[in-house]
């Protein structure tokens, strides 16, 4: 299943998140300076999506039942992945700082790996609302929870 993101944020991300998590944002451990780095930040039942501009956000979603193993990495910028449980069995899409719910979807309750691509980032000012940046995020059931980036925007 493909869900278009079409949306305003703030702060440079926007988070997935398991509705029933406690989505602790605020944690010493979620946007550190490795995950600022990584563009992805972890903390249980949430996920941060580190974007290039400040604003607007727009991409796709979709859900897939294995990892997509074909990939051609030249057409992004930056390639992330990490672990995420959704016990609730409803993924959101929340804006920060508002926590707005922008997409919901259902799936079945478990752990899943997400990877984000990141593409046109060279085209966005982190300052600015608007960019050309996109974010394609990809998630299947898998029990690897750990951060890995696959290809470093610099």
């Amino acid at each position: 299943m493909k869900y278009n993101l079409n949306f305003r944020t703030q702060h440079n991300q926007f988070y997935l998140y398991d509705k029933a998590s406690p989505a602790n944002t605020a944690s010493d451990d979620f946007w550190t300076a490795e995950a600022h780095d990584d563009r992805l930040a972890l903390e249980n039942g949430i996920l941060g999506i580190g974007t290039q501009c400040y604003g607007h956000i727009k991409g796709e979603l979709d859900v897939l039942d294995n990892a997509n193993q074909a990939v051609d990495y030249n057409h992004y910028d930056h390639v992330v992945e990490g672990g995420l449980e959704v016990k609730s069995g409803v993924l959101q899409v929340l804006d920060c700082p508002n926590s707005e719910v922008e997409l919901e979807v259902k799936l079945t309750p478990g752990t899943y790996r997400v990877r984000v691509y990141s593409s046109n980032l060279a085209s966005a000012d982190i300052d600015e609302v608007e960019g050309n940046d996109y974010y394609k995020i990809k998630i299947w059931p898998d029990t690897n929870m750990e951060r890995k980036v696959l290809k470093r925007y610099n």
